[in-house]
């Protein structure tokens, strides 16, 4: 009986699994709506009150993780996540966005909160170095710190990467420790039109896709104090 149900539940699981990787390929116009959010999230935290830190401070750091949602359960079995663009400065030039997932623990929302958006500013070589390999967890391969918000926020945090996070209003709506980060090679090729890898992107900054200025790139050089 046990190895019966053991087997149903093996082969529903092989079915859910199978039907996610059988789903439609990413097009160039699910890419394009990825840089367009992040771009709307990035206003939104330039516009936030309570990000004053985070403006006074971005432009140290060598580029920008944004995440338009992070979603509770749902991105991937057992777990909570969402899709994220990279941009960098590189030789005094900005090069992105790459595209990667983000796959967060199970239990790493507040109560209350199903979805969040996440900014994250990559304040080390080290960060940049860690979104060009296969794959990295945040807070094991690279240190972590959570964004100072209000009014006397004080120093700047030691680590790797600073994340600021915000659900409809709440700050640090999800615990990002622990998070497993990736490029999404099929956005990546859906954006730019052929196989490109992050370090491509990002460190040679050969890959290139005209809209992104508009939507993404010109607001970061803003942020950036650039035109």
């Amino acid at each position: 009986m046990r190895k019966t149900i053991w087997l149903r539940f093996v082969l529903g699981l092989t079915l859910i699994t199978g039907s996610l990787t059988l789903r439609a390929a990413t097009t160039l116009a699910d890419a394009e709506k990825e840089v367009d959010a992040a771009g709307k999230t990035l206003d939104n935290f330039v516009a936030d009150p309570e990000m004053g830190w985070f403006r006074d401070h971005a432009k140290e750091a060598k580029g920008l993780i944004i995440c338009s949602q992070i979603v509770r359960a749902g991105f991937i079995i057992g777990g909570s996540g969402g899709r994220c663009v990279f941009v960098a400065k590189e030789d005094k030039a900005w090069t992105g966005p790459a595209f990667y997932t983000m796959a967060t623990g199970s239990v790493g929302f507040q109560a209350g909160v199903e979805s969040s958006e996440v900014m994250g500013l990559a304040m080390t070589q080290k960060a940049v170095d860690s979104l060009m390999s296969k794959a990295f967890k945040l807070g094991g391969d690279a240190t972590i710190a959570v964004g100072p918000v209000g009014a006397g926020t004080g120093a700047t945090p030691g680590a790797d990467f600073i994340f600021y996070n915000r659900s409809k209003g709440v700050y640090g709506g999800v615990n990002l420790s622990g998070s497993s980060v990736k490029p999404s090679d099929s956005y990546n090729k859906a954006y730019y039109g052929h196989s490109v890898s992050p370090i491509t992107i990002i460190v040679k900054g050969k890959a290139h896709n005209k809209t992104a200025d508009a939507a993404l790139m010109s607001k970061v050089r803003k942020l950036y104090g650039e035109k």
